[in-house]
């Protein structure tokens, strides 16, 4: 952490001593935070205080406030803008909405945010209670929501700060698929980026602003789209992909900045794991001359600030309510023990399966798959409260939907039965799907001996070179557990509800649920 302070300290020297005329600026950025106010594992789920006392924990708002006020320390002209998707994915959302969120993005200051998707997902009252309350202006230039008057004077298309005596002018871009994503209403019309982004472009630059940053909540690809078809915008700080962009990582997706023509995209993963910190130089005609930086990493270096980790523990104290409320009922013990449901169909396996694909039948898609290893406690009888829930499915995975071959679908229930004499986490529990294995022959040798899938009431043979519609875990679809095979896949969106939440509501349709196997898996 030192030494990439150090680096990102000697080039802002290096821009500050450029010619008279230029203009220096640091772009601090985040995106997807998805309620990660308390620090996360290396796997982003949750991590204990013994762990975080231990040095094994990332992210959490106490560490982002440090490392603001010293990236701020290390710059002349410095702004912090946000790539949306505040909202959703832990129980501090479920109880405070976008109370909490407001609250410390207020506390770090902010200078502006644009709308991800998520943040559509209770609608848009609670947006709306969120904007009233934030310090900085929220912004989304590529919708329509001049007839929805509960966010009609709350958000804007754009809008124009000042640091170091220069105009910064700031657009809002949110994915153009929101309303397939989440909940923002009949009110709302979403449009193409390009034209949305030039339009504010062109607004902005007859006021005489020649600084221009997109604020995109529409992922990496769609970022460098609007890079090459748009003019005139400089800095592109995204969101929505989770793209861990970087110039030492090995495992980045791109380098940062991702340069498409004079245009500086960036994005710092996810959870608030990394703080993006860009260092741009603009000549007088607001053309940048030059563009550096590297994410930082909030890792264990990065001391927590004592006054913020104390507000977080007030405000954990009633999430306590939430892990005791009773969400359904179980009419008999539901089988979720590991030694089970990783070498074979289980009770919990099932519901899960069940509950993942019910929540996304109405989206075309048929086949469920669970990792195993993320089924991590059993349900008793009677009264099923939140925290049991929490229990089976503790990692704050989100609902992953997209495409693949037959064939896919076969080489990843291959890969799920590879371990099983390990037992390993990968065994697959499924819905939609059938399948059959002999754990005799040799591992990827043709273990899955037969698979079915759902025509109507009968079962017939899956298709090699027809495309299924699945559902999965972001964990799965990301390649977690051996499956590998799923991040090529088509029209993929990781970021879907807490599969707990999934979970507990689906159960709650059931009145007292009554677990079955009913031989999806044999052998």
């Amino acid at each position: 952490m030192k030494n990439r302070f150090l680096t990102t300290a000697a080039a802002l020297v290096m821009t500050t001593g450029a010619a008279s005329a230029d203009y220096s600026l640091t772009v601090l950025h985040t995106n997807d935070f998805h309620a990660r106010f308390e620090p996360i594992s290396k796997y982003d789920s949750g991590c204990s205080a013994e762990k975080n006392a231990e040095g094994e924990c990332f992210g959490g708002t106490a560490r982002l406030v440090t490392a603001v006020t010293d990236a701020r320390a290390r710059s002349n002209n410095s702004i912090l803008v946000s790539g949306g998707d505040q909202f959703q994915g832990t129980l501090y959302y479920t109880y405070y909405k976008g109370a909490m969120a407001a609250e410390f993005m207020n506390q770090l200051g902010y200078d502006g945010m644009t709308v991800g998707n998520h943040e559509f997902d209770d609608g848009p009252e609670v947006l709306r209670g969120f904007a009233q309350t934030i310090n900085f202006p929220i912004l989304m230039s590529n919708a329509d929501f001049t007839n929805e008057p509960l966010i009609a004077d709350v958000i804007e298309k754009s809008t124009v700060i000042e640091r170091g005596g220069e105009k910064i002018g700031l657009i809002g871009l949110t994915p153009h698929d929101t309303d397939e994503l989440a909940s923002p209403g009949p009110n709302i019309t979403f449009s193409d980026p390009v034209p949305a982004v030039q339009a504010e472009v062109d607004r902005l630059t007859a006021e005489g602003v020649n600084k221009i940053i997109v604020l995109s909540h529409s992922g990496y690809v769609v970022d460098q789209r609007v890079a090459a078809e748009t003019t005139g915008v400089d800095i592109i700080v995204g969101g929505h992909s989770n793209s861990l962009l970087s110039n030492t990582n090995e495992r980045a997706v791109g380098p940062y900045p991702t340069m498409v023509g004079d245009t500086a995209v960036v994005q710092a993963y996810a959870y608030g794991k990394l703080l993006g910190e860009l260092n741009v130089t603009f000549d007088d005609d607001g053309k940048i001359v030059e563009a550096t930086g590297e994410p930082l990493v909030m890792d264990a270096e990065v001391s927590e600030d004592e006054a913020t980790v104390a507000r977080i523990a007030e405000l954990a104290v009633p999430l306590g309510e939430i892990r005791e409320k009773v969400v359904a009922q179980s009419a008999e013990v539901i089988e979720g023990d590991r030694a089970v449901c990783r070498i074979q169909e289980c009770q919990m396996g099932n519901l899960i399966a069940d509950a993942m694909l019910a929540r996304v039948a109405d989206q075309g898609v048929t086949i469920a798959i669970a990792n195993s290893g993320g089924i991590r406690a059993s349900i008793d009888t009677g009264e099923v409260t939140m925290g049991e829930v929490l229990a089976v499915l503790p990692f704050q995975n989100t609902l992953s939907t997209f495409q693949v071959s037959g064939q896919t679908v076969i080489d990843a229930l291959e890969n799920g039965v590879s371990q099983i004499e390990e037992v390993k986490g990968r065994f697959p529990q499924v819905a939609g799907v059938r399948f059959t294995f002999d754990a005799s022959i040799a591992a990827g040798e043709g273990r899955v001996t037969e698979v079915l899938v759902a025509d109507g009431d009968a079962w017939v043979a899956i298709d090699p070179a027809k495309t299924y519609g699945l559902v999965s875990n972001n964990y799965v679809r990301g390649g977690g557990d051996g499956y590998k095979m799923f991040r090529e896949a088509e029209n993929a969106y990781d970021f879907g509800p807490d599969l707990a939440d999934v979970l507990a509501e689906y159960m709650a349709t059931q009145g007292g649920y009554t677990p079955y196997l009913d031989g999806r898996i044999a052998q």
